[in-house]
């Protein structure tokens, strides 16, 4: 298994698990601050690794109206500010190649969002600033498809590279979570993430916005790290039901101290024994 190094996190699905965590949606640097203390302290207390994030951008909304972000100028200076009070990795999407140096000047690690996994042009500007790259396996592709993805970020020579599930299209409106996927891509021998809270994401459900079902989140959580993976991602916000994006699938921020130390639990069984294929 590949180690790969964050900052002060080594993401591995050989070492203690990564929690990823933060609000879908930054909203203020205040909010943001207040978000990254309680999971500092949670992650802390449980002896779980913290990165912290937060969209600047939301481009894949489901309707014209909603809501996108702050932009790339003052998301930016809410993760420097939190990657500098709290001394911990910070993650954010981009969704275009022209985004991909100037959010690595800021971020640990730059996420490919899901609908944008087979972006060949995306992959390679992100591969190439260096920087931590976590690719969320697309709704449309196998997860033995993903070694394609990672020759693609390799190419560049950057191989800081992380695996997320985060469900495949299921009908309509749904998604479903192979947990089969898991250890497929841990093949590629690089960190595999659990993106729990849009697997249970209900993709335009609303009709004009997404829906979800948050009670399943701390379920998959639990059943991936069950399998002795590298990460899990969780998004959290104090309020789900008046958060400006992914409410219905986002963990109350109160629950994260419950969630993580049964995950914790269930991390130091899996590695003791880690599940292959």
């Amino acid at each position: 298994m590949k180690d790969v190094e964050i900052g002060p996190v080594t993401a591995s699905n050989d070492r203690p698990l990564t929690i990823i965590a933060g609000p879908c949606q930054l909203e203020s640097l205040d909010h943001a601050r207040m978000i990254a203390t309680e999971m500092a302290r949670v992650c802390d207390a449980h002896g779980a690794q913290f990165v912290f994030k937060g969209s600047y951008d939301k481009a894949n909304r489901t309707s014209l109206s909603g809501q996108r972000g702050l932009g790339m100028d003052e998301g930016l200076a809410i993760h420097a500010a939190i990657r500098k009070e709290f001394g911990c990795p910070v993650l954010t999407d981009v969704h275009a190649p022209d985004q991909c140096a100037p959010v690595a000047e800021v971020c640990d690690i730059l996420q490919i969002p899901a609908f944008l996994s087979r972006q060949t042009d995306l992959l390679l500007a992100a591969g190439e600033t260096g920087a931590a790259i976590n690719v969320k396996k697309g709704q449309f592709l196998a997860p033995w498809d993903m070694a394609n993805v990672v020759d693609k970020v390799e190419s560049t020579g950057n191989r800081r590279i992380l695996l997320t599930e985060r469900g495949v299209s299921f009908g309509y409106n749904a998604l479903v979570a192979d947990m089969r996927s898991l250890p497929e891509m841990m093949k590629t021998g690089y960190p595999v993430v659990m993106d729990a809270t849009h697997a249970v994401a209900q993709p335009g459900g609303l009709g004009g916005a997404s829906g979800g079902q948050r009670e399943f989140a701390p379920v998959l959580a639990r059943a991936a790290v069950a399998l002795g993976i590298g990460a899990v991602f969780l998004e959290t916000h104090e309020d789900p039901d008046n958060a400006p994006s992914d409410g219905p699938n986002m963990i109350r921020l109160a629950d994260m101290d419950g969630v993580i130390r049964t995950l914790m639990a269930l991390d130091a069984v899996a590695k003791a024994d880690p599940a292959r294929i």
